[in-house]
């Protein structure tokens, strides 16, 4: 880890300021990703801005009926804060089915949004990675790539977004409110992640010095017809291989809306309105929900060792469609030790 300074910010405004006095600056939260990074020299940066100190922990209900989320609140502070587990349930599971109690009571909402990639490539500064050094290349393709991604990738990156809690997020449609000293903006949580493209360097669409300050939640949560489905090679403290979170507003035996979102198959996590818009006003059975998974994965790409995780993908999606309709509102965790 190379030599770095550190201020603790007192106020957002203070600490948007204080980033633009440094050439390479990082905010830090919890520091469960970005100090990772920074033992690996993967991220260098030389002034670091806690943001520990900032009144941005709070959970509370908005206007309209939805929900604020502090960017500081912690992930475990989210998942156990009675709001969120009564009108939310699918953001409260797929946070408890990510990491170790240890990092989720340090990790916040913010730093979940900003947390990289994963790819043991990725990590490894002794091999080429397009997303870490530009013009590099990528290791992973035609490498070990059993944990890659399988949806909108490019012939510049492969890699995957490691978060359970963005891909709930998704598929709630939260909203992103980011300071700067420019003020504050929104941006759709589906515009906040971006494909790799030609520019895997870039994980999402904020500026430089842009400061997540709150998550905000719509009214409808699918309290009721909701699922997250994570598939992982070992019961505990592991990335997904696909993960599907899945909200169903219901009439009788009727899908009237339909919300759906995969983890671990791409840069970002994934949904397809398509799909859902295929979903609504069709009976919740097996065979929408087969018809529904073939539209998601209709553009599949494998890289050869992960080919498996299209299928995975497939079957994952029909479960977790099955078992919210059905109101199984049980966390779904399966033990896998796909092939190979």
């Amino acid at each position: 880890m190379k030599p770095f300074t550190l201020t603790r910010a007192e106020s957002v405004e203070a600490a948007v300021r204080d980033f633009t006095g440094y050439q390479e600056a990082a905010f830090i939260g919890g520091g469960t990703n970005i100090l990772d990074l920074m033992k690996e020299n993967v991220a260098e940066p030389t002034h670091l801005i806690g943001l520990n100190k900032l009144p941005l922990n709070k959970i509370e209900a908005t206007a309209d009926g939805g929900l604020r989320l502090g960017a500081t609140a912690t992930n475990a502070d989210t998942a156990w804060n009675p709001e969120v587990q009564q009108r939310y349930p699918l953001l409260s599971q797929a946070i408890l089915a990510g990491a170790s109690p240890q990092l989720r009571n340090m990790a916040t909402n913010g730093g979940n949004l900003m947390q990289r990639t994963r790819c043991y490539y990725f990590y490894d500064t002794a091999t080429p990675c397009n997303k870490r050094e530009p013009g590099s290349g990528c290791a992973a393709i035609g490498g070990y790539n059993r944990i890659h991604a399988i949806l909108g990738a490019s012939d510049k990156c492969i890699a995957t977004h490691p978060s359970d809690m963005c891909v709930a997020l998704a598929a709630l449609e939260a909203v992103v409110h980011v300071r700067s000293k420019d003020g504050e903006r929104q941006i759709k949580f589906e515009d906040f992640h971006r494909l790799p493209g030609d520019e895997p360097q870039r994980d999402n669409t904020l500026e430089p010095g842009e400061l997540i300050v709150a998550l905000e939640l719509p009214k409808q949560g699918f309290a009721k017809n909701f699922s997250y489905l994570k598939l992982r090679d070992r019961q505990s403290y592991a990335f997904a291989l696909v993960s599907v979170a899945v909200g169903l507003e219901l009439e009788g035996s009727t899908i009237k809306t339909a919300r759906l979102a995969l983890g671990g198959v791409a840069h970002k996590p994934w949904r397809d309105q398509d799909a859902e818009a295929l979903l609504e006003g069709q009976p919740a059975t097996e065979e929408t929900f087969k018809k529904a998974a073939d539209k998601v994965l209709k553009g599949a790409k494998g890289q050869g060792i992960n080919d498996f995780k299209i299928e995975l993908a497939k079957r994952a999606i029909v479960r977790a469609l099955k078992q919210a309709a059905a109101g199984e509102h049980k966390a779904a965790d399966i033990f896998t030790n796909s092939n190979p």
